[in-house]
């Protein structure tokens, strides 16, 4: 079905188009157009259910008042609500989000950058992929309005806004070694991510603070590409390696989902066989019994700061840098809150 055109409105008001597009786009006054044209045009814009032609308006005014947010996966806990709030923050503005999922792939990347590019976006938010430089490198050069979100590039310099990644792990050790843990492992994907490489480094740099040194058999990296049921079996297998693990650590909230499985399908008890944290809050570790500790990073705030700092590129048009770093919280709940049970400390 065809739809209503700025020559439908201009017909049935008896006025021409080009009177139609002052009105529609705020320059009655300008154009010096009473106010009761004015009037009768919105009425039958609203009337006939027309809708502007976002293309056709980029051609004529260089905004098409649309955000394009580039995420990993539009179906994680983390990503999925901090793209609600983004979309609920632009709206504020009168702007639309057009969203896209990479799954860690860099030509799928790619492909979602040429979409927005070809929609005309007036703006980007982007969880970049690794290997992604040259196409941010590109946007960049081209005085794009951009901001990263959950992570950067440490060759280039951009705005982005993200947790704190590194305290953030570390307080996580920290805390387990505090209850009295002893054996204490984590896991983790093989990934250059930079959030996930601050993320193992936090962990490995409490371990070191508080003692000699952290054993390579501790640490499981698994494949960004693995399913999960690959993941699940990975996971069972590394713990049952280790005699008498009784704490982990996982860099990651569906990782963390994935080692209740894993824990609950050899017999075991969280809270009270082993201890367990998970970066990243979750719906599932509040419910759970006992609740799952983890650390909860700031969606609203994060959200927010992203779309704040993108409309000061919008609107501002200034080449300042502006870099957030938020720092995360440590929600403790029952899945390690004491020394397990039959266990003592050295």
């Amino acid at each position: 079905m065809k739809g209503v055109s700025i020559k439908d409105i201009a017909k049935q008001a008896g006025v021409s188009p080009t009177t139609v597009s002052f009105v529609l786009n705020g320059k009655a006054k300008e154009k010096r157009i009473s106010e009761g044209v004015s009037k009768k045009i919105l009425k039958l814009a609203t009337k006939l259910k027309y809708k502007p032609n976002q293309l056709a308006r980029g051609l004529r005014t260089g905004k098409t008042k649309t955000i394009g947010l580039i995420v990993e996966d539009i179906a994680n806990h983390f990503f999925a609500n901090v793209a609600k709030i983004v979309e609920e923050e632009a709206d504020k503005y009168g702007y639309k989000v057009l969203y896209g999922s990479t799954e860690d792939n860099l030509q799928k990347a790619k492909g979602l950058l040429e979409v927005l590019e070809y929609r005309q976006v007036d703006g980007y938010i982007i969880t970049p992929t690794v290997n992604l430089d040259k196409d941010i490198e590109a946007l960049k050069h081209a005085r794009k309005p951009m901001v990263l979100l959950d992570r950067y590039l440490p060759n280039i310099p951009t705005n982005y806004v993200m947790v704190n990644n590194f305290q953030g792990a570390y307080d996580a050790a920290e805390y387990l070694m505090q209850q009295g843990f002893e054996k204490i492992a984590v896991v983790t994907i093989t990934s250059e991510q930079i959030q996930m490489k601050e993320r193992l480094d936090g962990f490995l740099a409490a371990m070191k603070a508080h003692r000699s040194g952290f054993p390579r058999k501790m640490l499981k990296k698994l494949s960004f590409a693995a399913t999960k049921e690959e993941a699940i079996e990975e996971i069972k297998a590394f713990i049952t390696s280790i005699p008498n693990l009784d704490a982990i650590f996982f860099t990651t909230n569906y990782l963390g989902i994935y080692g209740i499985e894993s824990v609950k399908d050899l017999g075991l008890q969280i809270g009270e066989d082993i201890a367990f944290i998970s970066f990243d809050d979750h719906d599932l570790f509040r419910l759970y019994s006992p609740g799952i500790t983890c650390v909860e990073q700031p969606i609203h705030d994060i959200a927010r700061n992203v779309i704040q700092v993108l409309m000061n590129e919008l609107n501002n048009n200034t080449n300042q840098i502006n870099q957030v770093v938020l720092p995360a919280t440590l929600v403790k709940r029952g899945s390690c809150s004491k020394r397990l049970s039959g266990k003592s400390a050295s």
